[in-house]
Order: C-alpha cells, then sequence, then structure tokens
C-alpha cells in the first residue's frame, strides 16, 4: 500500500501520496470483521468516486475520524523520535550564527531538511490533535 519507498510524502498544504496514505489509514482503522468484507468483495479499486477525487489537503486531515487520526499522531510521534534532535534544538542552531558557520555546508544543509521535515510533522501533529 505505500510503496516501494515505504513512507509517505507530506506537503505544507496536502499529502502528496494521499491516494497511498488514505488506503492505508483505511485499512488500518477498519475492524477485522469490516477488513474481511472488504477483502471478499476484491473492492480494492471500487472506492467511490467521492474518495478518489478528494484531496487529504490540512483541513481534510483536520476532518479525519478518531481512530485515523490517533494513528497518525502516533506515527508522527514515533518519526520525530527517531531524529536526533528536538524542532527546539534546530531552531537555537539556525538562529546561532557562530555555530551555524561552524557547520560544514554539507552539515547546514542537512539542518535546513531536518527543520524542515520536523516543522511539517509538527504542523502534522497539531491538525489531528
Amino acid at each position: 500500500m505505500v510503496g516501494e519507498e515505504g513512507a509517505f510524502v507530506l506537503g505544507w498544504d496536502e499529502v502528496l501520496t494521499e491516494e497511498e496514505l488514505s488506503m492505508t489509514l483505511k485499512v488500518l482503522c477498519m475492524s477485522e470483521e469490516e477488513f474481511k468484507e472488504y477483502k471478499e468483495q476484491d473492492g480494492w479499486e471500487d472506492d467511490s468516486e467521492e474518495e478518489e477525487n478528494s484531496t487529504l489537503s490540512n483541513e481534510a486531515l483536520s476532518r479525519l475520524k478518531t481512530p485515523c487520526k490517533k494513528l497518525l499522531y502516533d506515527s508522527v510521534l514515533l518519526t520525530l523520535e527517531s531524529y536526533g534532535a528536538d524542532l527546539k534544538a534546530e531552531q537555537d542552531l539556525l538562529s546561532n550564527k557562530e555555530a551555524y558557520e561552524k557547520l560544514s555546508r554539507r552539515e547546514q544543509q542537512a539542518l535546513h531538511v531536518r527543520y524542515g521535515q520536523k516543522r511539517i510533522l509538527h504542523q502534522l501533529l497539531e491538525l489531528v490533535q
């Protein structure tokens, strides 16, 4: 369901791998009975047009059902734990010109990427609380 990379791609305004995330949330939030019925229907591609045409914008994420929100929230927390430093530490390093300039160019670029990723993840936490 998630694809070869095994990850979902999030942007500032919406989920960029929305089809994969929608299907994953749908399946993971089903009861065992619902899953059996869904699987027996061979209806993996037979979702309603409304679901197919909807985008997982930030607004749509905030309206997800509680079990899906909880699943996303817990997943984001686990992802954030995998980083070595928290968002505040990254902000402090970015704002400390002297410490920032001691980093190699590659380390500076990695810092910007990590900081951006963490900001998106924190935004998602707020949306699904």
